[in-house]
């Protein structure tokens, strides 16, 4: 027995240790002594003792990820003598070695016209906070559905983080981003897809909802098209440092992607100095506990847009979905809201103007987080069919499994691709130009990347087998995609609607000669 606790071991001196009195293990040519954790190890002290003095490097890695090693660093007590381990611990803003893990432009191989220095320190510092902040903080609210903390807002926002989720334009001004590395004039939507694709990496899809989604949607509209010059000040800084919170309040019970057949209605008051607003709103992202409602309204001669503050009237309650309560989806009651005309955005009963002007970005927004978190999936399943053995086989020396992910492999370096190229034209077009040229390829990128994420979802629950519908252990990505990807197919427009707009929108250019 040992008695001492050497930083070194033989295999022999663990191996006499295999007693519920005693009991050390060896994984990945590290020592543990689990002998006071063995009665709280969540599958009971019997498995711990079937490995006991043993090297379980193998049974461990068919059981755990490499995460749980990191969380129970404490219980290690040595290295086996002369042997070095051999699986990598990837640090705090540092790339995955795993194949396609990473898009194409940050493998060292390759290379690319889009990005520059800038789009690679972005890249490494967003990274760094989300390993180091969003992640352990999605992980915390997730279960319990909390709303964000507002020390993890405040942090986004000191940060820069906020502004620069609404792309560039003269919002950033005055704003320093990541500490410097990026300025407000050169920061562009490269650098809005870097970040983008980096705050999806939280593995969990309500969260990166939780945090500020609802501000990415509702508070463009009221920057482009507010009247007040004072008012939107006041609301932009509010919302941006997080003091305050901003929702999108489009969809109803009759209304969802047909934004046409929206109820609510705003009528003005005898004195002309307020509009009351009355109707409901629904499935609106943040709108739990959002200080601000842009609001979509039926006015006399028809649509409006309204920026509705929480007050009498306005009522919301939560929405239970497929994923979790961390979004603040609400429905929202508003009974003779008292609205100032002031908080008209842009003209009267010309609304869809500035409900259809933020749709192009938030549909590219929602590619580029939705093909990122495709690529996480394809990178634990590449990680998966490496460890997992079956039939005294790994996985991946299935043929079947190969072409399972050759298939999900294929599908993310084209929807990457793609979001890249017209990303480009997004940089060397004006906002107008987007809105008249981009709007049926974006529509279609997002029609592709969420069929693409349909087919992910479901050949990594068959790769993943039982753990892929469990919401711990393992499989606790896979389950959550697969049970939060379908939002990316409905919000912002669901696949149907978008894959007819954009092929409508290419006949309005059908040349009449062809005919």
């Amino acid at each position: 027995m040992v008695t001492a606790t050497p930083t070194t071991f033989t295999r022999d001196e663990v191996a006499s240790n295999n007693t519920v009195d005693s009991l050390f293990i060896i994984i990945d040519s590290k020592v543990y002594d689990l002998t006071s954790f063995a009665d709280a190890h969540p599958g009971g002290a019997h498995v711990l003792l079937q490995v006991a003095g043993k090297d379980a490097t193998a049974e461990f890695f068919q059981m755990h990820r490499h995460e749980v090693l990191l969380k129970y660093e404490k219980l290690c007590v040595g290295t086996i003598a002369g042997e070095t381990p051999q699986v990598l611990t990837i640090g705090p803003g540092d790339l995955s070695p795993v194949p396609y893990s990473e898009p194409q432009w940050l493998v060292p191989e390759f290379s690319s016209p889009y990005y520059k220095e800038s789009h690679r320190k972005l890249r490494k510092a967003a990274r760094i906070f989300v390993d180091e902040h969003l992640r352990p903080e999605a992980l915390r609210i997730e279960e319990s559905g909390e709303r964000p903390s507002k020390e993890i807002i405040k942090l986004m926002w000191e940060n820069g983080m906020n502004p620069m989720r609404l792309g560039p334009g003269k919002h950033l001004k005055g704003h320093t981003l990541m500490g410097g590395i990026v300025t407000p004039e050169e920061f562009d939507y490269f650098h809005e897809l870097v970040l983008t694709q980096e705050l999806s990496k939280t593995h969990g899809r309500a969260c990166n909802d939780g945090f500020l989604g609802g501000m990415v949607i509702g508070l463009p509209p009221v920057l482009n098209f507010c009247n007040d010059p004072a008012l939107r000040e006041r609301v932009a800084r509010e919302c941006f440092s997080g003091e305050k919170a901003i929702c999108l309040a489009i969809s109803e019970a009759f209304a969802g992607s047909d934004v046409a057949g929206i109820r609510t209605t705003a009528v003005k008051s005898d004195c002309g100095k307020f509009y009351i607003v009355n109707g409901t709103k629904k499935w609106i992202t943040n709108g739990v506990w959002a200080d601000y409602f842009t609001t979509a309204v039926k006015t006399e001669k028809g649509y409006s847009v309204l920026l509705i503050e929480r007050g009498e009237g306005v009522e919301t309650e939560q929405i239970k979905t497929s994923y979790s309560s961390a979004a603040g989806t609400a429905f929202i009651t508003f009974d003779n809201v008292r609205v100032p005309v002031n908080h008209l955005l842009g003209k009267e009963h010309q609304g869809f103007p500035v409900i259809m002007s933020n749709f192009n970005h938030e549909r590219w927004v929602m590619c580029c987080a939705v093909i990122r978190s495709c690529r996480v999936v394809v990178e634990e399943c590449l990680k998966w069919t490496n460890q997992r053995t079956v039939f005294n086989k790994r996985l991946i020396d299935q043929a079947v499994i190969r072409n399972k992910l050759a298939k999900m492999i294929a599908l993310v370096e084209s929807s990457q691709s793609w979001l890249e190229s017209l990303t480009f034209q997004m940089c060397n077009m004006s906002y107008a130009q987007q809105s008249i040229s981009l709007a049926g390829p974006i529509a279609l990128l997002k029609t592709f990347a969420t069929r693409a994420a349909h087919e992910i979802a479901d050949e990594s629950v068959q790769i993943f087998g039982g753990r892929g519908i469990t919401k711990s252990g393992m499989g606790r990505v896979i389950e959550s995609f697969n049970r939060t990807y379908k939002f990316d197919a409905i919000l912002g427009g669901s696949e149907e609607i978008l894959g007819d707009l954009a092929v409508r929108q290419a006949m309005r250019k059908f040349p009449k000669a062809m005919l």
